[in-house]
């Protein structure tokens, strides 16, 4: 019987310790369904710097959430934030289904975003922290497949909710209810998040060491195990806790370079854009309003199986190697996808048509098996304790700032990469675009031969180890100080 309800316990754990990651990709999905119809009830002209904003608003606010969950993660716990998190996605969406006006709900998609990006750089930390490392990659996951999941019942809200769909409300409506669902999963975050563990880390880090020795047991059972665990986190936390200094200080910088690097390249491929535009690409590609969401349910189901495959293979295979996969994948389902954009006809069924379809569904399959949950399980799980919070904070801000980069430029250079008089004039401005994405993969797959770490099946205390003696074999301290006068060569 105990057995049996530690076992529950660990399953309730790692489902509302992710669920956060449902309401990231609600809230950034739904935007994709419910822009076709608040464009026209608040008259906003496509291709405007005000229609573009209001996807990026959220980013905009992630931005700000990712900075500043990270230092307050180390100083108040990270169940106390996951809380705050949930009671910040409530507002803002109650905020966004009841805007009465632009302004209005720009601001709550700000508001949305801050909890988003607080859930993108707190939810990786506090899996990472609570996962035993022969289970970290697949636990950490979970995330992805929330985020995926979250996604999948934004597509299903915005078929069924639109004028077309199941339920079939007016757009001057539908729009408002797409948007303000996200309330429920919120509530239920907050109050699943009550009865959640504190990180065993932070326990130890603040001197509750009896504490965490408990949540330890609760994840893993074998009491030799957490005994030689509890020792590794103790030598760690007596590290004082490190600022921008130590982030930046040599120890640190390999795992540094390789955050920006993953946060950058994962949202330069494309994939965002991808996600919040795939209803205007499906009606550039030739078919009608109502095929394009219900072609996203369709896209959503299988993202969400692919994800829950993604989570039985994390552990089994690199992190490295599934990065290249991925990489590989999503260039050449760009590179497919383009050239039959660019000859497309009018109308639906053609050929052209149907080749984007299937191209666009495999980028983003191969998307979410790989970037999508790898780039944040790895840097959630490479910093050391000292700044872990501070350090995936920072990777979350780099990954935020670039996903509003390129969601925001992408209509305005969808319009300058369109002819002016041209059949299917935005489908080719489209797959000029993702053209240059594809690039871009294959621009990632040298990055992560020369800069990424492996992580898998490693602990964190022996990640953090390595690149201490990375560091002092080459003669600095972990601030970037020499130990010497005269740094050890290579």
């Amino acid at each position: 019987m105990t057995n049996t309800g530690r076992h529950m316990s660990t399953k309730f754990i790692y489902f509302f310790g992710a669920l956060g990651g449902l309401l990231f990709g609600y809230d950034t999905g739904v935007i994709s369904g419910a822009m076709l119809f608040i464009n026209k009830e608040l008259n906003i002209a496509a291709g405007s710097f005000a229609n573009g904003f209001i996807t990026a608003s959220v980013l905009l606010g992630a931005i700000l959430g990712a900075a500043i969950i990270g230092p307050l993660s180390d100083r108040l716990g990270r169940k106390k934030l996951l809380l705050t998190a949930a009671v910040i996605f409530f507002v803002g969406a109650m905020g966004s289904g009841f805007a009465p006006e632009y302004y209005v709900l720009v601001s709550s998609r700000i508001l949305l975003g801050v909890a988003v990006g607080a859930a993108s750089a707190l939810i990786p930390t506090y899996l990472a922290e609570l996962a035993p490392a022969e289970k970290r990659g697949g636990i950490g996951t979970l995330f992805q497949l929330m985020i995926m999941t979250g996604i999948f019942l934004a597509y299903v809200s915005n078929e069924w909710l639109s004028p077309q769909g199941m339920i079939g409300l007016s757009s001057a409506v539908g729009w408002r209810w797409m948007l303000g669902l996200a309330a429920v999963p919120a509530a239920i975050l907050f109050f699943g998040g009550l009865f959640l563990p504190e990180s065993p880390r932070f326990l130890v880090k603040k001197g509750q060491v009896d504490e965490a020795h408990k949540v330890l047991l609760q994840i893993n059972p074998n009491e030799k195990a957490v005994e030689e665990e509890l020792h590794d986190i103790k030598l760690q936390a007596q590290i004082p806790s490190g600022g921008f200094k130590e982030l930046f200080g040599h120890m640190s910088r390999p795992v540094l370079i390789m955050a920006i690097g993953l946060a950058v390249f994962q949202q330069v491929m494309g994939c965002n854009t991808v996600l919040y535009y795939a209803p205007t690409i499906f009606i550039s590609a030739g078919f009608s309003e109502h095929f394009a969401l219900q072609s996203h349910i369709i896209i959503g189901i299988f993202n969400v199986v692919v994800t829950a495959i993604a989570v039985m293979i994390m552990d089994k295979i690199d992190r490295k190697k599934m990065l290249t996969f991925g990489a590989i994948g999503m260039g050449v389902s760009l590179f497919v996808m383009s050239p039959a954009m660019l000859v497309l006809k009018a109308g639906d069924g053609n050929l052209g048509s149907w080749i984007c379809v299937i191209a666009l569904t495999l980028y983003i399959a191969f998307f979410s098996a790989t970037w999508g949950p790898v780039m944040w399980v790895m840097i959630g799980e490479a910093f050391p304790l000292n700044i872990r919070g501070l350090g995936n904070s920072f990777g979350a801000v780099v990954n935020w700032t670039a996903n509003f980069a390129v969601s925001q430029s992408f209509p305005m250079l969808l319009i300058a990469f369109t002819p002016a008089h041209a059949a299917n004039a935005e489908g080719q401005g489209i797959a000029k675009l993702f053209l240059i994405y594809g690039a871009l993969c294959f621009a990632a797959i040298w990055f992560i031969a020369k800069y990424t770490i492996e992580t898998r099946n490693r602990s964190l205390e022996s990640i953090e180890a390595d690149l201490r003696s990375q560091a002092h074999a080459k003669g600095y301290t972990e601030e970037g100080e020499p130990t010497s006068t005269k740094p050890l060569s290579n």
